[in-house]
């Protein structure tokens, strides 16, 4: 388990935190998620690991998604119907972070709803997700269990997982070996510069098509 200084005056590689938004320009939109630190903590501030996602989501998106243009564009791959989990403390400030980025008429095909690894998984239909992402999830041994089996629950054989995150010690790396050994993966991206890599992980049959 990770342990973050809590108080303003934390190092300065943690200062980003105690900011009030951050902001993104992603798909041609700019993003502003709020943050607050000394309400949730961790929970509601964005970490490097979020940020990895999108550099590989669009050309994998690409590679899987049927529609009508030879090419997805931003706009077809922005109008899925997407469901945003945390746990229940988090869930009315994500709820505010949702309604502040996306106009009205989207808002509808985001569901922000609550989830607890292993607990529960009734009220997702199995194997109905196209992709599932995950930032800054594998850092907590004790759970690594319960992910797995929600992930499981989840995914069809046509699912893409993508986890970005950092490898900061060998228990992250046993859980890769755990990952592995119910789907297949391999990392996709590096960013050297803030240490956070990107995993793609799919149960498929085919592991040649992987």
């Amino acid at each position: 388990m990770a342990l973050v200084p809590y108080d303003d005056s934390a190092v300065w590689g943690l200062q980003k935190f105690h900011k009030s938004s951050s902001v993104y320009h992603f798909a041609n939109h700019t993003i502003q998620i709020k943050q607050n630190w000394k309400q949730l903590g961790v929970a509601a501030v964005v970490w490097d690991a979020v940020c990895m996602i999108k550099i590989n989501i669009f050309s994998i998106c690409a590679e899987h998604v049927s529609v009508s243009s030879p090419t997805p564009n931003n706009t077809e791959l922005l109008c899925a119907h997407v469901t945003i989990t945390d746990r229940e403390a988090a869930l009315e400030f994500l709820e505010s972070n949702v309604q502040a980025n996306l106009p009205p008429d989207l808002q509808p095909r985001a569901v922000v709803k609550e989830l607890t690894w292993g607990r529960n998984l009734g009220n997702f239909a199995p194997g109905k997700f196209d992709f599932i992402l995950g930032a800054d999830i594998i850092y907590l041994e004790d759970t690594f269990a319960d992910l797995l089996q929600t992930l499981e629950h989840l995914c069809s054989e046509h699912t893409v997982i993508l986890l970005s995150c950092r490898i900061r010690y060998q228990r992250d790396q046993n859980f890769l070996e755990m990952l592995k050994g119910r789907f297949s993966v391999r990392e996709v991206h590096y960013d050297p510069s803030k240490d956070v890599r990107v995993f793609k992980a799919q149960r498929s049959i085919h592991k040649e098509d992987f």
